[in-house]
């Protein structure tokens, strides 16, 4: 019998079709490019493979091709009619990921794991922050993921991908020091892990060691092909350990050769939210705002999310707008979330809402009203999404706009929360 890398069965007998999916798994866990290549030679090699459907299907979706993804969950679908009972609910459970169905696909999720815990592609979707849990707007969420994932860590033992995400997981719950040796031994196992180093790279940050995250990824960049799909996140975090260091220069010349929409080869989700938030930070730091690049990041903001319905895009979306001076684009995404919050749609609604008001108070200078709108919400913008590297732009934004209404105190404050951080907060008229 036929199994994957897991040892769970697959419904074929070609050795060929075989090989190529656990390939593509491989890659895609790893976050290399080729994965979809992988899973396209399978389907070759066994048209009714449904699982490889299902999986070229998700990898669509990371990649941000929506309706091509969409459709291919609609033929893996079809394919699984005659697979496992195993492989069914493998494919309808991705299948209700890739379209949008999020409760559902994280009972769903549930439900399988209780049945099947190695089943690694169906346990994907829930690991990261832009994940099932990630993306749920629950205040909890981080403690949800850990608690999945310490449930099922005794099936996976010494597996580089699983010690990679549960790294990830520690961290954003809080254990830093555990996350550190659980992502250095996935490493170890596999180098050229994307995820592993991007968790690494999280683990630096975390500990305010800016300089041996900016030395590791200065050493690992180079062999990462641009299609990766971490490579736009991974050299956002070279940008930030750049800031941390005063270095404006190397910031700016990686955001314009990596980062930037038009150079970065990203999802979209990842260059709209890098994009937008290191330019921010940047400004932050104390360099001058580039009007025609927040412009593009609007421009590019309006045209990829043009409605408001992903927390975590929609917030980042209107940072670019409230940037690049473009009220217009802003009301109609503010009208969009109040709909969304009057529907009860996403308990990060209101959250939402909150950063595009004061987003907007920030750059046009009116830093009373950016602290009146960010306090209520400074212990809840865990609810839109991202990591807490990620979700610093919220606080490092009442930082600032303390330090610009002149109330050191509360300045002080907020960097008390923040216990041998200070040297690495990239905000200028910290001291």
């Amino acid at each position: 019998m036929m199994t994957d890398r897991y040892g769970l069965p697959l419904s074929t007998t070609s050795s060929a079709a075989r090989d190529a999916y656990v390939e593509g798994v491989d890659l895609l866990l790893a976050a290399q490019p080729g994965a979809e290549r992988a899973f396209t030679r399978a389907l070759a090699a066994d048209e009714s493979l449904a699982v490889a459907a299902i999986a070229r299907a998700r990898t669509l979706a990371l990649h941000g091709r929506a309706a091509a993804a969409r459709d291919g969950a609609a033929q893996a679908r079809k394919l699984a009619a005659t697979a496992s009972h195993r492989e069914r609910a493998h494919v309808e459970t991705l299948a209700l990921s890739i379209e949008g169905r999020l409760p559902e696909a994280l009972a769903a999720t549930r439900a399988h794991l209780d049945d099947f815990p190695r089943d690694a592609m169906v346990l994907a979707p829930v690991t990261g922050v832009f994940g099932l849990i990630g993306f749920s707007g629950n205040l909890d969420r981080e403690e949800q993921l850990l608690a999945i994932l310490d449930s099922v860590a005794a099936q996976y033992g010494d597996d580089w991908w699983f010690l990679g995400l549960h790294a990830f997981a520690s961290i954003e719950a809080g254990d830093v020091e555990a996350g550190r040796r659980r992502v250095e031994r996935a490493l170890g196992l596999n180098p050229k892990s994307a995820n592993a180093a991007h968790v690494f790279a999280h683990a630096c940050y975390e500990r305010g060691d800016d300089r041996a995250g900016a030395e590791f990824l200065d050493g690992w960049m180079p062999s990462y092909s641009p299609e990766g799909t971490l490579h736009c996140h991974l050299s956002w975090h070279v940008s930030l350990f750049a800031l941390a260091r005063g270095d404006l220069d190397t910031a700016w010349a990686v955001y314009c050769d990596r980062i930037a929409p038009g150079a970065s080869w990203g999802p979209p989700m990842n260059t709209l939210t890098d994009s937008s938030s290191l330019l921010w930070r940047a400004e932050l730091a104390g360099a001058p705002r580039n009007d025609d690049a927040w412009r593009d990041v609007s421009e590019y903001a309006r045209t990829t999310f043009p409605k408001a319905g992903i927390p975590f895009a929609d917030a980042h979306a209107a940072l670019a707008c409230a940037a690049a001076g473009d009220g217009f684009a802003l009301d109609e995404l503010v009208r969009g979330l109040r709909d969304m919050q009057g529907a009860g749609k996403h308990p990060a609604s209101p959250v939402v809402l909150a950063l595009g008001e004061a987003f907007a108070a920030f750059a046009r200078g009116d830093y009373a009203a950016t602290i009146a709108r960010l306090t209520p919400v400074l212990d809840e913008h865990v609810r839109i999404g991202g990591s807490r590297a990620q979700r610093d732009l919220v606080e490092l934004t009442l930082l600032a706009a303390y330090l610009r209404a002149g109330r050191r105190d509360d300045a002080e404050a907020m960097l008390a929360r923040r216990p041998g951080r200070r040297e690495h907060i990239p905000v200028a008229g910290v001291a």
